[in-house]
């Protein structure tokens, strides 16, 4: 479950121009611009902390949510969505009030039309009384107005509860995504019950539970439990996505799937980390979901596991029925400090030439060497995986340049990577950062 971080934070007007100049590469490849910086004392009106990734419309403008600070809630704030055009200057979209609209949103995604669609983590009307706050999510709805419509809210029990990503739009309108718990699986140690769902949200706002997780007799998680990642679809209409935990064998207590959701409703698992137990030199724990390239091969990341325990990047392709897992990169190879990143906690992107851009929570060159994080890219030659940081965050005096990628990262036409950092930035609050090659 998404902790609440009490951070320190301030307050700000709700549209502000924080752009800083573009930084020396200090011998990285990659130069970064920090678009926006949000506040870190109290009463931040322009959000803190930002968790989530961003999405690009067609004019350039960026936007995401922050999980904590607004204007529309106690001290620490309840979150916001917000835009940030293309010469910096960040607007307030929705201030999240706590109550039944939703508390800590997640990611969104964005109609045609340029109606934005999100879930959020706490809040709604929703009867969880053990989940501090009160409310086990909603699925929301936010208008080219501003208007938020709460198409569904969480139960915590069999229609789920407690998202901890955004949605899928699906072609048709439909929105699908994952609860970390609640259905009606046998998780007896995760409060409220359940292991989690994948549901299907109308735009009339019914909820249909697709999969709930871990309904074996005396917890058996073979099918995987606490997705903390949305879902993707292909054009079938089959769903894939991974959990945190669960599996077929006791590896870590379960290392969690990665699973494919079939449109009668049937779930295969596609591989299962740490089948062997020991060190998990497959990954375990994938926090992030996954990407489908034309060929049909996933791709994802692990937050633990790897050659070096570090986390790592992995494939997944399919042969004659039969999915095999192929493991692109183990982070930390020389253990020590990681310089080359570590523990990543956000999904990947691909570019028309088979590379993939990530991001590390930790690890890089950065924090006088302890490591904040870094964006990193790996590329394909001759079969062979090679990676590189392209920026390792807290390069700079105080971490104003942002500390603690928490999320992707996305690309433009151009190259120029877009992405956020939960800490660092010259506030302390989190930053929305470009980088340039």
């Amino acid at each position: 479950m998404k902790p609440i971080r009490l951070c320190a934070l301030a307050s700000l007007a709700a549209a502000c121009v924080t752009i800083l100049p573009a930084q020396p590469a200090q011998g990285q490849p990659y130069t970064e611009t920090v678009l926006h910086s949000f506040c870190g004392r109290s009463n931040c009106a322009d959000g803190a902390n930002p968790y989530t990734g961003l999405i690009r419309d067609s004019s350039g403008n960026l936007y995401g949510t922050t999980f904590q600070g607004g204007s529309g809630c106690d001290s620490y704030g309840c979150g916001v969505l917000f835009k940030v055009d293309t010469t910096g200057v960040e607007t307030v979209l929705y201030n999240f009030k706590g109550g039944s609209d939703g508390r800590g949103p997640n990611g969104v995604v964005q109609d045609a039309q340029g109606n934005l669609y999100g879930t959020t983590h706490y809040g709604g009307t929703g009867n969880c009384k053990n989940g501090p706050p009160s409310g086990c999510g909603v699925v929301f709805k936010l208008g080219q107005s501003g208007q938020e419509t709460v198409l569904h809210t969480f139960t915590g029990r069999a229609d789920g509860g407690y998202p901890e990503a955004g949605v899928w739009l699906a072609s048709n309108q439909d929105l699908y995504g994952t609860t970390e718990a609640g259905g009606s699986g046998n998780c007896k140690n995760a409060p409220p019950s359940g292991c989690g769902v994948v549901f299907k949200v109308s735009q009339a706002g019914k909820e249909t539970v697709l999969h709930t997780f871990c309904l074996g007799e005396f917890g058996d998680c073979s099918d995987g439990a606490s997705p903390l990642a949305g879902v993707i679809q292909d054009g079938q209409g089959n769903l894939y996505g991974t959990t945190v935990s669960g599996g077929s064998h006791d590896g870590c207590e379960g290392c969690g799937v990665v699973f494919e959701l079939g449109k009668t409703g049937v779930e295969t698992v596609l591989h299962t980390f740490c089948p062997g137990g020991g060190r998990c030199t497959d990954g375990a724990n994938p926090y992030a979901g996954l990407i489908r390239d034309a060929h049909g091969n996933l791709y994802g990341t692990t937050e633990a596991g790897g050659a070096n325990g570090a986390g790592a990047v992995f494939k997944l392709s399919q042969s004659r029925g039969k999915w095999k897992e192929t493991v692109l990169y183990s982070f930390c190879p020389g253990g020590g400090t990681c310089t080359d990143g570590g523990f990543p906690w956000g999904g990947l992107i691909q570019d028309s030439k088979g590379n993939v851009y990530g991001t590390t929570e930790a690890g890089g060159t950065g924090c006088g060497g302890a490591g904040c994080g870094t964006v990193f890219e790996l590329s394909n030659t001759g079969g062979k995986w090679t990676e590189t940081v392209l920026y390792s965050f807290c390069s700079q005096s105080n971490c104003t340049d942002g500390a603690g990628p928490s999320a992707g990262v996305i690309q433009d036409a151009q190259g120029n990577l877009y992405g956020t950092t939960y800490g660092g930035g010259p506030n302390g609050g989190g930053v929305v950062f470009k980088l340039t090659p």
